[in-house]
């Protein structure tokens, strides 16, 4: 179980209050926003259809509590996450309220489209205990060999600090994006070989000899 995270940009928490250049190279790092398949992102056990989508929103706006998902049956969220290309994933942000809705464990699973709950049984390839986050400064980093080739990420919050349904304000990725490489099937239609029986003239070959 994993547990790895740094507080702020950097690594130490030397960072009470991000300053402006903070905030834009934070801006730059958290952008794979934009390479997400928003279209077909999935959260399983969404209060509201489509909630889940809001949360993958710019770093600058990850404070914004306007638009945010909540759980419905129970504290579960599972979230689908189809990229346009390949990405080297090498760090999360998870933002919640400062309260028990907040998720308390996220578990990673790479490149395992249309996962359900059940599917969410399985062993993942990372895991975290998440600390209270309401702000945003706390950056839990990926074992990048193996997230190094990403092109569909599953996260699952399972549990929380205790309320009966889970709500998430922001989820921040970090990490390289690399264009995914269409190889077009090429499709030839080959003529049979004729018959040199079929043929009445003559056949020379190649170098003009003629063929009896």
């Amino acid at each position: 179980m994993s547990h790895n995270h740094s507080h702020g940009h950097g690594g130490g928490c030397a960072h009470e209050a991000l300053g402006i250049d903070d905030e834009l190279e934070m801006g730059i790092q958290y952008s794979l926003y934009e390479k997400i398949d928003m279209i077909n992102v999935e959260c399983l056990n969404e209060e509201t259809e489509d909630s889940g989508k809001t949360v993958f929103k710019p770093y600058s706006q990850r404070l914004n509590f306007d638009k945010f998902v909540t759980s419905d049956a129970d504290e579960e969220l599972l979230f689908n996450i189809p990229f346009t290309g390949n990405v080297k994933l090498k760090g999360i942000i998870v933002v919640g309220a400062n309260d028990d809705s907040h998720p308390k464990k996220m578990r990673l699973f790479k490149n395992r489209p249309k996962m359900t709950f059940d599917d969410a049984g399985a062993l993942s390839d990372q895991e975290y205990e998440l600390e209270r986050d309401s702000s945003g400064t706390i950056e839990y980093a990926t074992k990048v060999v193996t997230f190094s080739s990403v092109h569909h990420l599953s996260i699952h919050f399972p549990t929380n600090y205790g309320d009966s349904n889970t709500t998430v304000y922001y989820i921040g990725l970090k990490g390289e994006f690399s264009e995914a490489h269409h190889h077009g099937v090429t499709i030839c239609t080959y003529e049979s070989a004729p018959n040199v029986a079929d043929h009445k003239n003559n056949v020379f070959d190649s170098v003009g000899h003629q063929i009896q």
